[in-house]
């Protein structure tokens, strides 16, 4: 039986993407060559960068907007340190609602100044602050679009005249957005698009090359743009992957279909939680994440029952981070409503089993 995959990351990926990967792990292009053993160089392998690379500005809807798409390495980790040092000149703005913006911040204050517009650290990020400014002359303003741990999710992006910066990691091709909004977007590929081991970066060039510092080659984006993001060898195989699963969702109707399929399933799930006494939600009800749906017990005792139910139902990943406990139904693009509709059924027979 196929588990009711809910992990946080690295994600749930549609079965055909699956498929056709391993397929090319055995004979890729008819080559009687596996994709891991080619030359990164090769035609077939090239033909495969600019594919993903594309359909990733087609999707955003950034074609002919001087956008470029690179897969680098590293992580979003690696991106909290490259975006200042490719754009911070003096000071930038930084909105913190979570881990991962925390340890942007960190980064960003090795090279410079850093404002931190707002927070909301104080009720352990169950929020997304609102009413904050930005300072008119930050050489940007770096906000996290989704926090996977906390479950909370920007539903409106502040408007500024300074570039707009986005760690979009966890809901990136997941819902509708004006994209072109953004100076930048970065997105480590494994919680909604393919397997650890490539970030996608997505940059309007003319934002670039107004620091006037040396850049080190592996972190300066201009040295990534001109070597087509080939300047050293990429992760084939999550490329690979990446593309596949763009595909996938351009052929399902892009970003505005799965947006409807998400929103399906975050209700389901919503819906139940605050319909059922034995459960509670963590996040702000203005704030929930339609990605990471955070919740716990009203009463710890039913625990034990409760995992033996969802383990039961075939269902993985479901346990909380450490930081926040209880629970965390991760339900990414590829995941189905049927999960969702396990989850939500799981949680039903706890209440007939407890009642």
């Amino acid at each position: 039986m196929k588990k009711h995959n809910f992990s946080a990351g690295p994600c749930v990926l549609p079965q055909e993407v699956l498929k056709k990967a391993s397929e090319a792990v055995i004979n890729f292009n008819g080559l009687d060559l596996s994709l891991i053993e080619i030359s990164h160089r090769s035609k077939d392998f090239i033909d495969v960068m600019e594919n993903a690379r594309s359909l990733a500005i087609e999707l955003l809807g950034l074609e002919g907007k001087g956008y470029k798409a690179l897969f680098l390495q590293g992580g979003a980790s690696l991106e909290f340190l490259m975006v200042p040092y490719n754009l911070l000149e003096k000071k930038a703005a930084y909105l913190n609602t979570g881990t991962w913006s925390s340890k942007a911040i960190k980064e960003a204050k090795v090279l410079g100044e850093v404002v931190e517009v707002a927070s909301s650290k104080d009720a352990n990020f169950n929020y997304i602050p609102k009413g904050y400014s930005i300072p008119a002359d930050a050489d940007y303003f770096h906000c996290t679009s989704n926090n996977t741990i906390f479950g909370t999710q920007i539903k409106d992006f502040p408007e500024t005249n300074v570039p707009l910066v986005c760690d979009m990691s966890s809901d990136i091709f997941s819902r509708q957005l004006d994209f072109s909004k953004f100076g930048l977007i970065y997105a480590g590929a494994q919680k909604n698009m393919g397997p650890a081991g490539t970030t996608l970066v997505v940059i309007k060039e003319d934002i670039l090359g107004k620091v006037s510092r040396s850049i080190p080659s592996m972190l300066d984006y201009k040295v990534h743009l001109d070597k087509d993001s080939m300047f050293n060898t990429p992760a084939v195989f999550a490329v690979y992957v990446s593309m596949l699963t763009l595909q996938w969702l351009k052929d399902l109707g892009g970003i505005a279909a799965i947006e409807k399929i998400n929103e399906e399933k975050a209700s389901l799930v919503y819906n139940e939680i605050d319909r059922n006494p034995l459960f509670k939600g963590f996040a702000a009800t203005e704030d929930r994440s339609s990605m990471n749906v955070t919740f716990n017990l009203t009463d710890e005792a039913h625990k034990e029952a409760f995992d033996a139910l969802w383990k039961g139902a075939g269902i993985n990943g479901l346990n909380g981070h450490r930081s926040v406990g209880g629970y965390r139904a991760s339900m990414y693009n590829a995941l189905s409503v049927e999960s969702a509709k396990v989850l939500v059924e799981t949680m039903q027979e706890l209440e007939k089993k407890v009642g």
